[in-house]
């Protein structure tokens, strides 16, 4: 496989990722049982893992979406987050469940709850497909983990790469 004329190998096939969102969904159902859970999925990223967690909850929940910025196209986080698209929904006094496709640097992930918890929901807590421990520079791990990944640039399964590899079925990782 080539991306962007880079060759990239599976890092994670379908079948595995299948199993891993059905495994998180039970857990989140189980947690949160017989309690109102607004789901926000952070955009683009997410949408695909969103959408398939969702499903496999088996039980009827809110969503919304927002949408924030730090990767700007490249390969490497710019550092600075941007908040471009903000929920319409009110969360104060509610169960929020943050999901996003990764979790590198931390700073997004962090920003985000920080904002969050400023509008008095009564829970936030985060879940994410990937996780990259090795690039962690803020102090902030996610609730739900699917996969502990190395640091190596993914694509696929919603994933991008300046808007390229996000419908692939796999996830890849880019050789450089």
């Amino acid at each position: 496989m080539e991306i962007k004329g880079k060759k990239a190998e599976v890092l994670i096939p379908e079948r595995e990722i299948r199993e891993k969102v059905k495994q998180l969904a039970s857990r989140i159902t189980e947690d949160y049982a017989g309690k109102d859970l607004l789901v926000v999925g952070i955009l683009k990223g997410s949408f695909i893992f969103l959408a398939d967690l969702v499903r496999e909850m088996g039980r009827d929940v809110q969503v919304d979406f927002m949408q924030v910025a730090s990767y700007h196209s490249g390969t490497e986080s710019s550092g600075k987050v941007e908040f471009l698209k903000d929920i319409g929904t009110d969360i104060k006094g509610r169960n929020v469940l943050l999901v996003d496709d990764i979790i590198d640097t931390g700073r997004t992930l962090k920003a985000v709850v920080e904002v969050l918890y400023g509008r008095k929901p009564s829970s936030v807590k985060t879940c994410v497909l990937l996780d990259k421990k090795e690039r962690r520079e803020v102090d902030y791990d996610a609730d739900y983990v699917g996969f502990v990944i190395p640091d190596r640039f993914v694509v696929g399964y919603g994933l991008d790469w300046g808007e390229e590899g996000r419908t692939y079925r796999d996830i890849y990782a880019v050789l450089t």
